[in-house]
This record gives structure tokens, C-alpha cells and sequence, in this order.
């Protein structure tokens, strides 16, 4: 826990020192209270050992693990932390592996949105909104109530049909949270095994929280989705390059003409004023990335170009 407060602070040391604005600083640590997180400690390689199958942990402590799937190597650290429904986990810090994949020649232009979770530049690869939360919202707000109705009052024991009930309601969010999290790795599976370069756009989503999408917004999990293929990227050796946000629904993919004012979100068609040219707005913004990459459009899948240069994002 120390180190993890060392760490933390220095981090904030440094953004201070960096002279970097307030809403991209990290936050001091503060002192975690037990009834408003989860437990979790961390054993560095002398703090814990493997043997027969089992975890040792300092202090004489021996857990029985199911694992998950083998070790690839040797462990430096371990995670041993409890979520919300009462599960403890073990997560073992290993050196990232990078297992490359056959090169395909072909490249592909990614873009967020509400309507549709990514937009892409070939129409195999596009990820429709799945709404996990809106199938499971029945199910939701039920427990909600039962929750609510069995509330204690204040400097009251929580009652045995309460903890049942957030119990329940916990593990109906915990469901509808890894239903989003396998979507999202099995799309970002997919553009990653049939394309050598990826322009994503670096979107980052915490915004739509206060707008009138949050819902919808929270539902799509962009920011999950978005993680999974960049972790997928470097975990076989692809390109993933980010792409700034800014005007890409202003910008023209054909000539780069860019409107005078802002498209409002009901207008789902782009009309260049410049070329005229015609397509679905989505669209010229997942193709306007793969321009700001330096990546050729051409095509639906937009074939790489002889000699072209390819240098990760930073």
C-alpha cells in the first residue's frame, strides 16, 4: 500500500511540475474507506510464491487459485483483490508477449459514435450498438427498487433482504459489464487479424456523461471498447495510430474541404460544398482518420500504398 501511495503521489508531483492543467493532473491519493471499495493488496516477487498449484502469500497465507489459463512466464507481481459481488481475484503481472500475425496489406479507418459503436472504412468490419444495458434494463430497475425499499435507515444494520437485493443488483451490472467487454474484444479480435494498420480516433468519451446521451453513451462503452483494440494491437504487432478528434465530422475525405460551421448530430449525411460529394457522415470521418494518418483511403478497405512509411502514434 505504501508503494502504491508513493507512486500515486509522484504522479502528481510530476503533472505539477510538468505545469500541466488542472483537469489532466492526476489526483492525490486519499485515505480509502471500508465501506466504499473493495479490498485489494499487492505482493511483489518476495511477498508471494507458486507451488503445487497454490498462491503463498506473506504472512503464512496458501489459496487454492482456479486458474483461468497458465502462466506464460514467470510472475513479478500479484494483485489479490475482491469485486463487488464478493469474488476474490488473483492478477499476475507477466512480461507482454507480442505474437505478430501474418501481414494482409490492408489498412482500415475507425470511427466513434453513439448510432453506431464504431464506424469503420469497410462496412465487414463495422460494430453495431449492441445495447447490452437497454435489454437488461427491466431486470435492472427491479433491483433497483428492491434495493430501494429495503434501504435501512441511517445508523441502522443493513438487513438480510437487503444485502440479498444488492447482491442481486450487483451481479445483474456485473453481467451487463462483461457482455460489453467481450463485444468489444471480439470486434477488436477481428479488425486486428484482416488489417496491418489501424487509424482509430482518440476519442475520449467522459464528456457524453453530462450530456443527453449519457445513457446511450454509457451503454455503447467506447472507452472499453476502444482500450480492447489498442490492447489487442500491440499484443500482435499492428499498427495503431490516433488520430486528434478535432473537425473530423467538418472534413471532407475526397478533396479536405472543411464546412464553415458545425454538422448538427440529426444530420447524418455529409455534402461537401466544394466537390459535392455525397456519402454517410460516419463514413467520411472513419476515412478522414486514415488521411490525418497518412494512410491511403482508397477502397473500402483502403490498400496500403507501395513504400508508404508506416510510424506508430505516440
Amino acid at each position: 500500500m505504501v508503494r502504491d501511495f508513493g507512486r500515486s503521489r509522484a504522479k502528481v508531483l510530476k503533472d505539477i511540475r510538468d505545469r500541466l492543467p488542472v483537469r489532466q493532473r492526476a489526483g492525490m491519493p486519499g485515505h480509502k474507506k471500508k465501506h466504499g471499495c473493495d479490498p485489494t493488496l499487492n505482493y511483489t516477487r518476495r511477498g508471494f510464491r507458486l507451488k503445487d498449484g497454490r498462491l503463498h502469500l506473506a504472512g503464512g497465507t496458501v489459496l487454492t487459485v482456479v486458474w483461468s489459463r497458465d502462466l506464460p512466464a514467470e510472475p513479478s507481481s500479484v494483485r489479490v483483490y475482491r469485486d463487488s459481488l464478493g469474488h476474490w481475484y488473483a492478477s499476475f503481472v507477466v512480461p507482454a508477449e507480442v505474437r505478430p500475425l501474418p501481414a494482409t496489406g490492408r489498412v482500415i479507418g475507425i470511427d466513434w459514435g453513439v448510432k453506431q459503436t464504431a464506424t469503420t472504412t469497410s462496412d465487414a468490419h463495422d460494430l453495431p450498438h449492441p445495447e447490452h444495458g437497454r435489454k437488461a434494463r427491466a431486470k435492472l430497475t427491479r433491483y433497483d427498487r428492491m434495493t430501494a425499499r429495503r434501504r435501512p435507515e441511517k445508523g441502522q444494520a443493513a438487513s438480510k433482504g437487503y444485502r440479498e437485493a444488492k447482491h442481486l443488483r450487483a451481479k445483474a451490472h456485473k453481467k451487463v459489464a462483461r457482455q460489453r467487454q467481450d463485444t468489444g474484444r471480439k470486434w477488436a479480435k477481428k479488425v486486428v487479424h484482416d488489417h496491418d494498420a489501424i487509424a482509430v480516433e482518440d476519442f475520449r468519451p467522459k464528456f457524453l456523461a453530462k450530456s443527453t446521451m449519457a445513457r446511450k453513451a454509457a451503454d455503447a462503452a467506447i472507452g472499453a471498447t476502444k482500450k480492447a483494440l489498442l490492447e489487442m494491437g500491440r499484443k500482435h504487432g499492428r499498427d495503431i495510430r490516433l488520430v486528434h478528434p478535432a473537425h473530423t465530422t467538418m472534413d471532407c475525405a475526397q478533396c479536405g474541404a472543411r464546412t464553415k460551421h458545425a454538422l448538427p448530430l440529426s444530420q447524418r449525411t455529409y455534402t461537401c460544398t466544394a466537390c459535392k460529394t455525397v456519402s454517410p457522415r460516419d463514413k467520411n470521418s472513419a476515412r478522414v482518420m486514415l488521411l490525418r494518418a497518412g494512410l491511403d483511403p482508397t477502397g473500402v478497405e483502403g490498400a496500403r500504398p507501395p513504400g508508404a512509411l508506416l510510424q506508430e502514434a505516440a
